[in-house]
């Protein structure tokens, strides 16, 4: 890519193969991984593959929370920004912002009260995005369309 698209320090993204539409996001570049902030998540096995069932408050004030599912495709240890190392669920999926889409991977975690329920690590944004850290939301102030 010859220009990377700039970003600021939060933005509204979409995870159209969890059915979200629109997820109020943390542009981190100091957390190496995404991490998603869901509640009720319950692993179960379908034909012989773990999967992972969750739901997710979407940061929009007009919605509901979003029931989603998953294949896991990993389990790792991860520190958090307070020195904590705990083993989280990560799962491969789509991510959609400023008209790009690419498959990310995505930790699960179980953090009450987030005010962003996505954080955007530097591995999903290496290549496509620069980030402005003084500015919000330059892909838009309100969320997209609600369908994923």
């Amino acid at each position: 890519m010859p220009h990377p698209v700039r970003l600021g320090w939060r933005e509204w993204l979409s995870l159209p193969d969890l059915g979200i539409g629109a997820v109020r996001a943390k542009v981190d570049t100091g957390a190496r991984t995404s991490a998603l902030h869901v509640e009720d998540q319950q692993v179960f096995v379908r034909d012989g593959v773990e999967h992972v069932r969750f739901v997710l408050d979407t940061g929009r004030y007009d919605a509901p929370p979003v029931a989603a599912e998953a294949p896991v495709l990993d389990r790792r240890p991860v520190t958090d920004s307070g020195g904590h190392r705990t083993e989280r669920i990560f799962i491969l999926t789509r991510l959609r912002l400023a008209g790009l889409e690419w498959d990310a991977e995505v930790n699960l975690t179980q953090r009450r009260n987030m005010l962003f329920p996505m954080l955007l690590g530097r591995t999903a944004l290496a290549g496509r995005f620069l980030v402005d850290p003084a500015s919000s939301f330059l892909q838009g102030e309100t969320p997209p369309d609600a369908s994923p």
